[in-house]
């Protein structure tokens, strides 16, 4: 009994409390093929960061990526992509981690037929024009995060 009211405990605290919703409207639609064109014309490595608002590793992923976009934003381009959720709830999430980087909303998970994968959090890591270096499936921390990132700087520049 005692576990699982611990664990209770850490679920509550792990969403924690909702912020009010960011003004501003929804979030613009995935598309697919937009989505494909976008990281093939672009001229700088691309973080995409799979997530969802009712997924508890994200949570714990969010502030890892606001604090990669503060620190690598002037050489890698950020992009978020909030999968089978609301738009109520991706804006509570982004509002409640004050996310910088722009951010789509995937209804149907479509991403997954653009760079492949299952579930929530998944991180890709794409080189400029679109061709993709690396996939991290499931949650990220600080040190896994910080390779990656190097590791695409290094692997897109000269």
């Amino acid at each position: 009994m005692r576990k699982l009211l611990i664990l209770l405990t850490v679920l509550a605290s792990a969403c924690g409390a909702a912020q009010p919703v960011a003004s501003g409207g929804d979030l613009p639609l995935f598309d697919a093929g937009e989505f494909t064109n976008r990281l093939e014309a672009s001229e700088r490595p691309t973080v995409v960061n799979v997530w969802a608002s009712w997924c508890l590793p994200c949570r714990s992923e969010a502030p890892l990526f606001t604090a990669a976009h503060a620190e690598f934003s002037d050489r890698i381009d950020f992009i978020g992509i909030d999968i089978q959720d609301t738009q109520e709830g991706a804006a509570e999430f982004l509002a409640e981690f004050a996310i910088p980087y722009e951010n789509l909303f995937d209804v149907n998970a479509g991403i997954r037929g653009v760079l492949g994968g299952q579930g929530v959090p998944i991180t890709y890591f794409v080189a400029p024009g679109g061709a993709l270096v690396d996939t991290h499936f499931g949650i990220i921390d600080e040190g896994q995060l910080a390779l990656a990132l190097d590791e695409l700087i290094q692997a897109t520049s000269g």
